[in-house]
């Protein structure tokens, strides 16, 4: 049965002004999953106006901490009761693997909630020790106001929660936008917040192009963009919100750098780097990228990262033994390919994969597993983001020039060191530039811990106590006692 959703707006489902839809696709196969209104400019207008409303209303401003705490944690509830029905959804419109929305986009989100249902008793001002004499200074931490949500395709659910969570522990009030090739997770998590009890118009949802981004950005009433998605856009929002200098907070692209010492155990470097390189095919921005290896271990660490990224099993999401779904649309599909051809042209070698399948996969968009060696810091697959399938293995003989190399890039998003020396581990971990760097180890997130990049892979940081302070503005007050 094909799904049909509705734009949430003050706390009504409606069909958008226009009476535009539309249609999502699976991934899989290329055929309609469904059909969402398309939301245009009245819309837009509409879903801020809702959400200004609400941000003054005493049903949601008079709550008190607590009791938005509980609103929170029911949302959670609600995710959890519904994990295997979402992360069905999740697979069906994005096409990431069952088990990967089983065990990391649907805990996730759920926890997520609940750790920032745990902060709204906690945002607390201080008292400051002014120097005036009979002057008691303290400051408060109040909401931003409207707040715009703008969520990419790889991670539709997760990444929507952890933004929507900080947003409403703080009191805020939110329009989602999520991106139009998976926009139905999104608007199931919307309606969980409508049957959790949240306030109408304090969570609005719009699925619509790429302009509902562009028309929020520049709305005079919208007080806040969070944004995640390509570092081209991003630009594009810092622009369009200087029109009333509204707060940005963004999460873009990345190219991590991962780091093979000579004393690395290849084998744990070999399967952690296959996961942490092509968990979502590839799309996720701290996908590890290009792997700078040890000379004297790369043809070791080259062979059997090839070996094992050729046997690893390709198909629909929905299949149990799928571990490289499919890439989200055509259009990236042909964006991978392109750059793959790309390293071909350029001289680098390319050792397993660069095609895409025949047979019964033909009609979606898969992409094989693909393996590059010889490929220096100044190709393109060794400096353009991919978000695909696509492993570039660098050499280096000198440790010493390692920092620099692994910086040489205009993101700064993640990083990885794999070897059993504590002093190469902290040394490097100090000396690359980017927002986490991950040691032995995958690119774990967790609600307790900053998220955020370096230079072109954003401004500022999402979750832990930081998304607090993203989503609060800071008021001093100034009481005479004298």
């Amino acid at each position: 049965m094909e799904i049909r959703e509705q734009l949430l707006i003050g706390g009504a489902w409606v069909d958008a002004a226009s009476g535009a839809e539309f249609k999502t696709c699976d991934p899989a196969t290329n055929t309609v999953l469904g059909v969402v209104a398309d939301a245009g400019a009245s819309d837009v207008d509409a879903a801020v106006a809702a959400a200004r409303q609400a941000l003054v209303d005493p049903t949601w401003t008079g709550l008190t901490p607590a009791a938005r705490a509980r609103l929170l944690w029911r949302v959670a509830e609600l995710i959890d009761d519904n994990a295997d029905q979402l992360a069905e959804l999740e697979t069906r419109d994005q096409g990431q693997p069952l088990s990967v929305a089983k065990t990391v986009s649907l805990p996730m989100a759920a926890e997520v909630f609940r750790y920032y249902a745990g902060w709204c008793t906690k945002i607390e001002g201080k008292t400051s020790a002014v120097s005036i004499p009979g002057i008691l200074h303290y400051t408060r931490h109040e909401p931003v106001g409207v707040c715009a949500l703008i969520t990419p395709w790889n991670f539709p659910l997760m990444i929507a929660a952890w933004k929507l969570a900080p947003a409403l522990a703080c009191g805020n009030t939110v329009i989602l936008k999520p991106a139009e090739q998976t926009p139905l997770t999104t608007v199931a998590l919307a309606r969980l917040c409508v049957d959790a009890g949240i306030p109408a118009g304090v969570v609005n949802c719009l699925t619509v192009g790429p302009e509902a981004g562009a028309a929020l950005s520049a709305h005079p009433d919208v007080d806040k963009v969070s944004f995640t998605g390509s570092t081209e856009v991003g630009r594009k929002i810092i622009v369009a919100a200087s029109s009333n200098l509204k707060r940005v907070t963004l999460e873009l692209g990345g190219k991590a750098p991962s780091v093979i010492a000579r004393d690395a155990d290849i084998d744990a470097a070999v399967t952690g780097n296959l996961q942490g390189a092509l968990l979502n095919s590839g799309q996720v921005c701290a996908a590890y990228s290009r792997f700078y290896v040890d000379s004297s271990r790369v043809h070791e660490f080259t062979d059997k990262i090839a070996a094992a990224a050729s046997e690893l099993p390709m198909g629909p999401g929905l299949s149990p033994d799928t571990v490289i779904g499919p890439l989200v649309s055509p259009e990236h599909a042909e964006h991978v390919d392109r750059l793959v051809r790309t390293g071909v042209a350029e001289g680098a070698q390319l050792v397993v994969g660069g095609k895409r399948p025949h047979g019964e996969l033909a009609t979606g968009n898969f992409y094989a597993p693909t393996v590059f060696t010889g490929v220096t810091d100044d190709m393109t697959i060794a400096r353009e983001e991919i978000f695909g399938p696509v492993l570039s293995i660098l050499t280096y003989d000198d440790a010493d020039e390692l920092a620099a190399r692994a910086n040489d890039t205009d993101y700064g998003l993640a990083a990885c060191v794999w070897t059993q020396d504590l002093t190469t581990a902290h040394t490097l971990a100090a000396a690359i530039r980017a927002g986490s760097v991950f040691v032995n180890m995958l690119p774990y997130l967790d609600p307790a811990a900053p998220w955020g990049g370096f230079g072109a892979s954003g401004w500022g940081r999402e979750m832990s106590s930081n998304a607090i302070d993203e989503f609060t503005e800071t008021k001093g007050v100034w009481v005479n006692l004298a």
